[in-house]
């Protein structure tokens, strides 16, 4: 079995954000494997279950707010008796343009207080990433402001591709693991 975290926030106020693009990602690969959202209060979580190929994959929106997501990412992996190899995190990533997607292994996380928080809870920053670009903040917007921004009209093309792209490299990761999806994908 695989599980797929895509972080974010839970709510309208936060929907299709910048930090977001984690959570917009999963759900985009949830509804290319048929696969619908069903809340899980004791997982803090949304989950969704479907296949890729013949391997059982376990979609997550945490309900939790970005900087407690790895309550509900430790409450996963020690109820399913998760391998941490099999655990992929769908991120929002500064340090990428729009536009541009990677996937890292033992990163550190680089001022990401969703990434902070899993680690922490988990013990290890040996988590397999995908990390989704979002670009810097150009003017002097702070960068817990501009994380919540909606992305510009002339972004959205980018963004659309990106999303295609990470259902794409998930279902790669699925079939493969994190080394040869890292060689396809970066």
């Amino acid at each position: 079995m695989k599980l797929i975290i895509g972080l974010g926030n839970y709510g309208a106020t936060y929907a299709h954000t910048r930090h977001n693009i984690g959570w917009d990602a999963v759900t985009q690969f949830a509804t290319g494997l048929q696969a619908s959202f069903v809340e899980k209060s004791r997982f803090h979580a949304e989950l969704a279950e479907g296949r890729v190929g013949e391997e059982k994959v376990l979609l997550v929106h945490p309900l939790t707010y970005m900087n407690r997501s790895g309550e509900a990412v430790q409450a996963l992996v020690q109820f399913y008796k998760m391998e941490i190899k099999d655990v992929l995190i769908v991120q929002d990533e500064m340090d990428y343009q729009v536009g541009q997607l990677a996937f890292s292994l033992d990163a550190g996380p680089a001022g990401h207080n969703g990434i902070i928080s899993i680690q922490e809870s988990l013990g290890t920053k040996a988590i397999p990433r995908l990390r989704l670009g979002i670009g810097r903040p150009i003017d002097s917007i702070a960068k817990e402001d501009y994380v919540l921004q909606s992305f510009s009209a002339e972004e959205k093309e980018s963004i659309e591709k990106i999303l295609t792209q990470a259902e794409e490299a998930m279902r790669d990761w699925c079939k493969e693991g994190i080394e040869r999806a890292m060689n396809e994908w970066n």
